[in-house]
């Protein structure tokens, strides 16, 4: 995957499998979450305040090869477009071996207090282009 912004490695926990002991399809969505997350924690803009917060409105996700308790793994996601309050990613989740477990797509929407998409300022924007 071309101009990653942002990396981050985990384990599966036993908490995140499910009876067949494979990691829940779910979970592998929260990977990926966390991994938007701490990338913009990174640049400096909160995920969430009492003004403004970017829930994901479209995700896509194709799942390749399972990952079971204690499988390491690592996620990449790459930031493909600013819109005017929208941000498109790109991602996918690797096993050390590079075996690709799962990759897809998703878009965030920054929402003010109402729920209401408002814009990315250009101070924001320049912070998501440092990386």
């Amino acid at each position: 995957m071309e101009n990653i912004h942002h990396r981050q490695q985990s384990e599966v926990a036993f908490s995140d499998t499910d009876a067949s002991g494979l990691a829940h399809f779910s979970k592998i969505l929260c990977y990926v979450e966390n991994t938007e997350h701490a990338f913009l924690a990174s640049v400096g803009i909160p995920v969430f305040s009492n003004s403004n917060g970017w829930p994901r409105v479209k995700i896509s996700c194709d799942y390749r090869s399972p990952l079971r308790f204690q499988d390491k793994f690592e996620v990449q996601l790459s930031l493909t477009k600013i819109g005017n309050s929208s941000l498109n990613w790109k991602y996918q989740i690797l096993k050390p071996d590079t075996t690709l477990v799962a990759a897809g797509e998703m878009v965030s929407v920054k929402v003010d207090s109402t729920g209401t998409p408002t814009a990315i300022t250009e101070a924001e924007k320049s912070k998501l282009l440092t990386e």
